[in-house]
């Protein structure tokens, strides 16, 4: 699902740091069951959700490309598919309610509550995202995680890249960057699109998900 309208990189050399990216990865391996996943199959599963969302952009009824721009975008970009941009991750849960404003791309703001902060190893690196659910969202189970990178502005949309989560019990998550999109203001100036707010300023290059066909600047 796609969200339609609308950190830091901490490194650390000590010994400690090194445990505490090792406990992660720990705590994460031991909540999940789940057999590994042949990366073979993971390609084709995501190859095939991209196709279906270009068939849909294309032909379907609510595609938020405008038909005038659909030669030019369609197919989306994207980089490469690479199982290693999926990880597991904890939700630490965050107990104020306080509502925040965040900026969209109209100059709007948009109301949201910070529901927890998701901490996962990427790379051998520990990072940091917080996720977001929508002051007066019908469903409540739905993260949402804006995020910028290295990559944005000039290899991605400078607006930033957006995940969806479901909620679970378990405080166990999967982050895929590998289906990061782009958000819908990226295809028409019709939407209002939140940007992603300055503790989800990644520090260093995601590159998967979706990218712009051809390298700006």
């Amino acid at each position: 699902m796609r969200v339609k309208a609308m950190m830091r990189t901490r490194t650390r050399a000590s010994t400690v740091g090194s445990a505490s990216v090792l406990i992660l990865m720990a705590a994460v391996a031991a909540c999940s069951s789940k057999p590994p996943e042949d990366p073979e199959d993971y390609v084709s599963t995501i190859a095939a959700r991209r196709a279906a969302i270009d068939s849909n952009f294309r032909n379907g009824s609510d595609s938020p490309v405008p038909k005038n721009r659909r030669a030019e975008l369609l197919p989306l970009g994207y980089f490469p598919i690479e199982p290693d941009y999926k990880t597991g991750a904890t939700l630490t849960p965050i107990d104020d309610t306080t509502v925040i404003e965040v900026a969209t791309s109209t100059g709007a703001l948009r109301k949201m509550r910070r529901v927890g902060t998701l901490e996962f190893v990427l790379k051998g690196q520990p990072l940091k995202l917080t996720a977001f659910v929508e002051v007066g969202a019908p469903n409540v189970d739905h993260l949402f995680v804006p995020f910028t990178d290295l990559t944005s502005g000039a290899e991605s949309y400078p607006g930033g890249r957006y995940l969806d989560l479901d909620r679970n019990a378990t405080g166990i998550y999967e982050i895929d960057f590998n289906r990061a999109y782009f958000p819908y203001c990226y295809y028409s100036p019709t939407y209002e699109c939140p940007i992603p707010p300055p503790e989800n300023r990644l520090k260093i290059p995601i590159r998967a998900g979706e990218r712009f066909k051809t390298v700006q600047g």
